[in-house]
C-alpha cells in the first residue's frame, strides 16, 4: 500500500536526498504504523513531538498501535523551543 509521509522543519533531513516539500509517497507493507515508518527512516523518536496520521493527533501508544491503510498521511514535527 501506499501513504504519503511527511516531516516538517528540522526532520525534513531525513527523507531521501532531492525530496521537494518534505513529504515524499512510500510503499509500506499492510501492518505498518506510525513508528515503523518513522523508524524505517532512521528518524529518532525523542525528536517526534507531533504525529498526525490523516491530521488527527496520534499519542505515544496510536503510533505503535494503529495500523496504516492505503492512501493515509502521516505528518511529524519536532519539538519546538521558544514561543
Amino acid at each position: 500500500m501506499r501513504i504519503r509521509f511527511k516531516l516538517y522543519a528540522s526532520l525534513g533531513r531525513y527523507l531521501p536526498e532531492g525530496t521537494q516539500g518534505n513529504v515524499i509517497e512510500i510503499e509500506v507493507p499492510a501492518d505498518a504504523s506510525a513508528h515503523s515508518i518513522i523508524d524505517r527512516y532512521n528518524v529518532p523518536r525523542r525528536l517526534t513531538h507531533l504525529v498526525l496520521v490523516n491530521g488527527v493527533f496520534a499519542d505515544k501508544a496510536q503510533r505503535d498501535a494503529a495500523v496504516l491503510k492505503d492512501g493515509d498521511t502521516v505528518a511529524v514535527w519536532p519539538p519546538i523551543a521558544g514561543g
